[in-house]
Order: C-alpha cells, then sequence, then structure tokens
C-alpha cells in the first residue's frame, strides 16, 4: 500500500512554474530520498505534501489522506524535521522535548527518545549550549516524539560530523524496522546510498530520474573506469580499444560494456605475459550519476 502517491501536481508562483505535473509514489515502510538542485522544486513538493502549501493542480494522498484538508488527523500521524528549526534556547533538552510531547495523542517515552538521538548526556543543559550537530539532534527527537507513521526528514545530518552522521544513519534504518515510512532530502550522495531503497531525482519542476541507488539513471549500465599500469617494457599501441594509444605511468579508461573491455584486456596481457598492477574497475558513483542527469536537464 502506498504512503504518498502525487499525481501531476502543479505548483506555480506568479509567472514561474516550480512543479510541473510531478507524479510519484512511495510504498509504507520505505526509505525515499529526493534529490535535486536548489530551486528544482524540492522544497514545494514536500511543504505539499506536509499540508504546508496548497498545490495549483493534480492530486495529492499521504497516508490516504488530502494534506490540504487532512488537518490534525494527518498532522498527528506525520513528523517533520525541518532544515532549520526554531529552538527555545533558554529551554532545556528535556523541557524542550516534554513539551512538544503535549501536542500528541501518542507520544513516545521522553527519556527514551532522548536517549536513541544520542542526548542523554545533555538532557539537563539549555538548548543554547548546545553545539550544531546537538541541536540537530534535538531537532530530530522532535520530528519523532509524537511516534508518527511518516517522517519527513529534511537535510537530517547537516552539522553532524561522521560518527554522529553514522548514528544518526543507524537510527533511520532502526525506524525502517518499525515500518515507518521515511521521506528523505539530503545533498550527501553517501547517505543516500546508504539509507535509501529508492530515489527520485527532480530537476526543473520534474522528476527526471527514478529508481533504486544502484539502477538510478541506467547507473548499473553505464560501464565503469578501468585503471591500471603495465611494468615491463612492452608496445602498448596493440592494445585493444579503449586502451590502445593511452600514455602516462598509469592507463585509464571509460568503458561501456565493462565485462567485453576486461575481457580483451586480460587476453591481450596473458598472450604477452603482461602483468596489469593494481587493475582496477570502479563504476559510476551515485553522485556521477546525479551530477550527469542534472547537466542533461540543463543542456
Amino acid at each position: 500500500m502506498a504512503a504518498i502517491v502525487v499525481d501531476k501536481v502543479v505548483k506555480r508562483y506568479g509567472g514561474v512554474t516550480a512543479l510541473s505535473g510531478v507524479s510519484l509514489a512511495i510504498a509504507e515502510g520505505e526509505v525515499f530520498a529526493l534529490l535535486g538542485p536548489n530551486g528544482a522544486g524540492k522544497t514545494s513538493l514536500v511543504e505539499i505534501l506536509e499540508g504546508h502549501r496548497d498545490r495549483d493542480a493534480g492530486t495529492v494522498a499521504v497516508l490516504g489522506m488530502d494534506p490540504a484538508t487532512g488537518g490534525r488527523a494527518l498532522r498527528e500521524r506525520i513528523g517533520i524535521v525541518l532544515q532549520e528549526g526554531g529552538l527555545e534556547g533558554e529551554l532545556t533538552v528535556i523541557e524542550t522535548v516534554r513539551y512538544t510531547a503535549t501536542l500528541f495523542p501518542k507520544a513516545r517515552p521522553i527519556e527514551e527518545l532522548i536517549a536513541l538521538v544520542g542526548l542523554q548526556e545533555k538532557m539537563r543543559a539549555r538548548v543554547r549550549t548546545l553545539s550544531g550537530g546537538q541541536r540537530r539532534r534535538l531537532e530530530l527527537a522532535l520530528g519523532l516524539v509524537g511516534d508518527p507513521d511518516l517522517i519527513f526528514l529534511d537535510e537530517p545530518t547537516t552539522g553532524f560530523d561522521p560518527s554522529a552522521r553514522r548514528q544518526a544513519w543507524e537510527l533511520v534504518r532502526a525506524l525502517r524496522t518499525f515500518g515507518k515510512t521515511i521521506l528523505l532530502t539530503t545533498h550527501y550522495m553517501d547517505e543516500a546510498q546508504a539509507l535509501a531503497d529508492r530515489i527520485a531525482v527532480i530537476a526543473h519542476g520534474r522528476i527526471v530520474a527514478e529508481g533504486t541507488p544502484a539502477t538510478l539513471g541506467d547507473r548499473h549500465r553505464r560501464g565503469a573506469r578501468v585503471r591500471f599500469r603495465v611494468m615491463t617494457d612492452v608496445s602498448l599501441q596493440d592494445m585493444p580499444p579503449p586502451f590502445a594509444g593511452k600514455i602516462g605511468a598509469w592507463i585509464e579508461a571509460e568503458v561501456k560494456d565493462t565485462t567485453a573491455a576486461l575481457h580483451a584486456l586480460t587476453g591481450w596481457a596473458v598472450a604477452r605475459r603482461v602483468e596489469l598492477d593494481g587493475l582496477t574497475v570502479v563504476p559510476p558513483t551515485l553522485e556521477d550519476v546525479y551530477l550527469d542527469l542534472i547537466a542533461e536537464q540543463a543542456a
């Protein structure tokens, strides 16, 4: 069953079209990453899903409700972690979470939640004394306090050090095991790679690609970069393409059909008893694919 269904949604601001017929579906229990450059329409789409912005055309269902009319019934079932939250600096961590918990009918246990986001040692500290990463953890706790079925995570690990980021990832994975649906927006490609079941890329108000981290933009069909060096003194001119004619200590080439290219290369090396030192095959990263997709839209 789908937690979110978006069909041909349009949003305009005066003469500017921010969303131009966007359609997508997110399954219950799925971690779905929405990627795109600034100004692509990401924020407009997410705000429509959260019920904070009206659409001009199209239909939207979030947990079976129209977010434009879902009201309190919908708000009680969603959690939102904004990119920049407004926290009261003079309250302590536990006071902040306790106050927010009063707004929900089925709030999670306060101290358990604070421990879940790794702030138990700062429970009595005032918010103004927290580091940027600690404030972000508190904002994450506030997004989870109502035990939501659907969680919107907007750049959830901004300001985190590497260790804190990995801890946050483990929290997201744990939420998935509890059956929570998560819509994640992030500029960190490794974060999308590590967490998302599926990814959509939005550019110029349209979804330009959708798939798993492994298949997005035909990533699994894009070939790879092959790199090696030849330590013996042999002619490299008769190497199979696309390696023939390459010069330098290291030989590198982009190949489309990785298996065929490696078969030809290793066959050449075996026939001449040449060792391919440091032979590596590096497929395109998610960031490579993302940048290619954005560049294609800008062309």
